[in-house]
């Protein structure tokens, strides 16, 4: 099963003539299995964490770890099947506005694979669609939407797949109580039935009820890990 090893990676960005250092040094360790909170004020660093644990950004110090594999030095084949293993929302929405939700949950599909996708992978679509409270909406536009329903449908698309590991970058912003508590519900399960779930939040509330290990970042580095925590705990 993946285990997420983080070995002293630091990410360095260049701009205006001045470099700004994410991450530091980051060491960290996730098992298959566990339930993780990233919590940190706004640039603290767990957007770049998050992309790093995926492969999406590479570190420019330091190593990120797939099980023994090094994500930055992955062959083209191996690359291919990390979506597969990572299902991820993003801080920003990736939806097309003016594209159905069975659109948007097809994006990657090339339009020979269409009918395909609708024979085989509807089904399991609908069944995503439905763990995140969206039954029925295959046809609504994002547009029809609210920015909480929005969210549920990138969790729906992170979940198509059934990744073991789910990367979740603040996806109870912008949400209220009562949709929070559904998500984190069914986070809870997934979690249970074995997917990693890896989440930054700022959902301070849910995080103290969860009580599930939480990793706190100051300035991209790391100034707490702590199992059954609560928001802010450092040691």
């Amino acid at each position: 099963m993946p285990t997420i090893r983080m070995e002293h990676a630091s990410k360095i960005f260049k701009g205006r003539g001045h470099k700004f250092e994410t991450l530091r040094d980051v060491n960290l360790t996730v098992e298959q299995g566990e339930f993780v909170f990233v919590i940190g004020s706004r640039g603290a660093g767990s957007t770049t964490l998050l992309n790093m644990i995926c492969g999406d950004l590479p570190p420019d110090d330091g190593a990120v770890y797939l099980n023994q594999f090094n994500l930055d030095k992955l062959t083209r084949r191996q690359q291919k099947k990390l979506p597969y293993i990572f299902g991820k929302v993003p801080q920003e929405s990736q939806l097309v506005r003016s594209a159905t939700v069975y659109d948007n949950m097809c994006s990657t599909m090339k339009k020979m694979e269409k009918l395909r996708t609708r024979l085989v992978d509807e089904p399991r679509m609908r069944k995503a669609l439905g763990l995140v409270g969206l039954s029925g909406c295959e046809y609504r536009y994002p547009l029809q939407m609210s920015i909480s329903q929005c969210k549920r449908v990138e969790l729906a698309k992170a979940i198509f797949n059934s990744p073991p590991i789910l990367l979740l970058d603040k996806i109870t912003d912008r949400m209220d109580d009562d949709s929070i508590w559904d998500i984190f519900m069914l986070l809870n399960e997934l979690n249970q039935r074995g997917t990693t779930i890896i989440m930054s939040t700022h959902a301070k509330q849910f995080v103290n009820f969860m009580r599930r290990r939480v990793v706190t970042l100051v300035d991209g580095r790391i100034v707490g890990d702590v199992e059954k925590g609560k928001f802010g705990d450092i040691v």
